[in-house]
């Protein structure tokens, strides 16, 4: 199996990589899902989550709102790290487990995480490579308050609370710009995934 991490900033056109890679044959695990399954009501995470943040966080039907979640906690910083620390374990035991359970069809898989967070939390060494998917600050801005329909300051503030896109380039092993045209990053995907395709075979060649 070669696990890899797809990271990016938030608006910096992961979910587009990610449907290029799956259409390649590449395994997805997609964070925002685990982390959306380990708050489901009744889960360890969702007990958490209103003890410390209260029940105004919750749906009438028991949900936890991310939305309102969200406005608290990328508004404090602190509140942000509580969070992480409350969620990000259980989030990467489930990872673990589904990691495990792939099917045998699935294994060894070019397994590729869509984990977001994934230099902030320094869990690059989970996994044996990283690549960065690239927009310039302006872009994420601008695709931010478009598809979110957020005002400019709230878009900075969920900026403001991940670590710089450009800070992120020296911890990737490789780079998908999604600063142009779709046939380009199309163009670039398909270059990565042929990069991908021999360093697994690689991998399986030097454990038989």
């Amino acid at each position: 199996m070669l696990n890899v991490a797809l990271t990016g900033g938030i608006a910096s056109g992961k979910s587009t990589v990610v449907k290029l890679f799956a259409a390649r044959g590449a395994h997805i695990i997609d964070f925002d899902e685990l982390t959306r399954y380990v708050e489901e009501p009744g889960r360890p995470a969702w007990q958490a989550l209103v003890d410390f943040f209260g029940n105004e966080i919750v749906d009438h039907d028991g949900t936890i709102n991310r939305g309102k979640l969200g406005a608290l906690v990328f508004a404090d910083s602190h509140k942000l790290a509580r969070l992480n620390e409350m969620v990000h374990p259980l989030i990467f035991r489930e990872w673990e487990r589904r990691l495990a359970a792939l099917p045998e069809e699935k294994s060894p898989a070019i397994v590729i995480s869509d984990i977001p967070l994934l230099i902030e939390g320094g869990s690059q060494n989970r996994f044996d490579l990283v690549i960065l998917v690239y927009a310039t600050p302006e872009q994420q801005l601008q695709r931010l308050t478009a598809r979110n329909g957020c005002t400019p300051e709230e878009a900075r503030l969920r900026l403001r609370a991940q670590l710089p896109i450009d800070a992120k380039l020296p911890h990737a092993d490789y780079v998908i710009d999604n600063s142009f045209s779709w046939e380009e990053t199309r163009k670039r995907t398909e270059e990565v995934w042929i990069e991908l395709e021999k360093l697994h075979n690689r991998k399986l060649l030097s454990v038989k």
